[in-house]
């Protein structure tokens, strides 16, 4: 009998659990609509004027762009497509739309939308928050990055040499709706761009900065390739997949984080083998270099226990600085990580758990906010392929809920086993792609149920086994092994 009510205790735990993650989760994870295999985009818009602005300063392109858009049909309209190519779709991360002129309004919402596998545009569609209506307009500020999107030319360089890399794009911005004014800018991290691509009097050059345009009267679909190359002698960082634990210890007040790195340098390849004496020498002048040198992961003030190890063990080249405002761990890789180099590893630190948690007056509900990324921060920037975040919660936690600051692939609970556990810790799993190192400074936010009955779990379990410990020491005391008769 003891053992079944274990078993429904357990199963009534795990699905008060699930549901409670079910009824938060209102939107499809995959974020992707499907429509007819004859979908077009309706002209019920027009591109009034458009501004383009293509960073290039990081590893990664960057794209901000402001449309005024004009309803041009006899009905209000709350749907703006916006295209791209079927080999670019995939790679594209953190898009946002809004109001360029109230974004105290929050977001618009955005999702993929499918109606072709085959076809060579896809689109995504963003809902305004209120239907234009006819002739009204709307200035549109829409942020997205591209993953992958560079290429470095040559592929193979010298050890010391510069490095370049490519970006190939289209002067006019892919729309699904007549432009009748637009301009494109790109902001490269130097002055030094030794190609690009001539478009009559375009790009007008001023410093860093390259602009294409002003263009008239473009029509919907129409592209013009552009191609520019430009001196980037710095790492391309790009993480294959990258874990982050969140462990929670409400009887230990404290908040235990780990992130696990898969990394690489897309950058390009040494064309002869690496020489160690000629890297040493570079140590004394510290020239720029398109190699991995070290990596900055910036920490909250009160971090403790840092701790830096890769596949072989303890790295010992890292550096601590803690200060009453912030924390640094400076990680050293045990080599130069160079162009097409891999490196994998684990970073952990230790934090007070009452800057991240709060109890909910009259009740048993708490919250957490914490950054959904905190990783690596470096002024090229870092590109995550996949992102997986787990938060461990107290286990008995019921009711879970959570609100992303970016688009998920999927999310699940389950139960996580740890020492002395009984039915295990409640975790949540969250999986996003595409995720850029601009999510550092977003939350997320997750709200839990955990009666003060729960709290003495442990302690509990702890005195039972210790006294079921203590009394079979005793039983076992009183038996009788001896061989001989007794007298």
């Amino acid at each position: 009998m003891k053992g079944l009510a274990t078993t429904v205790t357990l199963c009534s735990f795990l699905s008060t659990t699930v549901y409670a993650l079910e009824s938060n989760l209102t939107k499809p994870l995959s974020s992707r609509i499907i429509l007819p295999s004859t979908f077009k985009p309706p002209q019920v818009f027009k591109n009034v004027n458009l501004l383009r602005n293509i960073n290039l300063e990081k590893c990664y392109p960057r794209e901000t762009i402001n449309v005024v858009i004009e309803n041009i049909d006899s009905k209000a309209q709350d749907e703006y497509f916006l295209p791209f190519e079927a080999s670019l779709v995939d790679k594209v991360g953190g898009l946002e739309a809004r109001d360029k002129n109230e974004p105290e309004n929050g977001l618009f919402e955005a999702e993929l939308v499918e109606y072709d596998p085959y076809s060579s545009t896809q689109f995504y569609r963003i809902r305004l928050q209120q239907p234009l209506k006819p002739s009204e307009q709307l200035t549109l500020n829409i942020n997205f990055a591209i993953l992958s999107a560079l290429t470095p030319l040559p592929a193979r360089i010298g050890q010391t040499d510069k490095q370049y890399l490519l970006h190939t794009f289209s002067a006019y911005f892919p729309s699904a709706y007549p432009t009748a004014n637009q301009k494109t800018k790109l902001k490269f991290p130097g002055t030094e761009v030794p190609e690009y691509t001539e478009i009559g009097t375009s790009p007008e050059t001023q410093g860093s900065t390259f602009t294409y345009g002003p263009f008239a009267s473009i029509p919907a679909g129409a592209s013009e390739l552009v191609r520019v190359r430009y001196e980037f002698t710095k790492p391309v960082i790009h993480a294959t997949s990258m874990e982050r634990d969140i462990e929670i210890s409400h009887w230990g007040g404290n908040l235990a984080i780990e992130e696990r790195y898969w990394l690489s340098n897309l950058g390009a390849h040494l064309s002869h083998p690496f020489s160690r004496v000629s890297w040493a020498t570079t140590a004394y002048y510290n020239p720029p270099t398109s190699a991995i040198r070290e990596l900055r992961h910036p920490l909250r003030a009160g971090t403790l226990n840092p701790y830096f190890v890769d596949d072989i063990g303890n790295v010992s080249t890292s550096r601590f600085r803690s200060g009453p405002r912030d924390a640094n761990v400076d990680l050293k890789p045990r080599y130069p990580v160079f162009g097409g180099w891999k490196y994998n590893f684990r970073v952990g630190w230790d934090a007070n758990l009452k800057y991240f948690v709060r109890k909910v007056s009259g009740g048993d509900s708490y919250v957490l906010k914490v950054p959904f990324l905190e990783g690596i921060k470096m002024a090229e920037g870092v590109e995550y392929e996949r992102v997986q975040v787990r938060v461990i919660l107290p286990e008995g936690a019921t009711n879970v809920k959570y609100d992303a600051p970016l688009p998920l692939v999927s999310a699940e609970i389950s139960a996580h086993r740890t020492f002395m556990d009984t039915l295990g810790r409640t975790a949540l799993k969250l999986t996003a792609l595409n995720v850029f190192d601009d999510v550092r400074e977003k939350d997320l936010i997750i709200t839990y149920d955990y009666p003060i009955s729960l709290l003495l779990r442990k302690p509990l379990s702890i005195f039972i086994s210790l006294l079921g410990v203590f009394a079979a020491a005793w039983a076992l005391g009183q038996v009788d092994i001896s061989i001989g008769k007794k007298r």
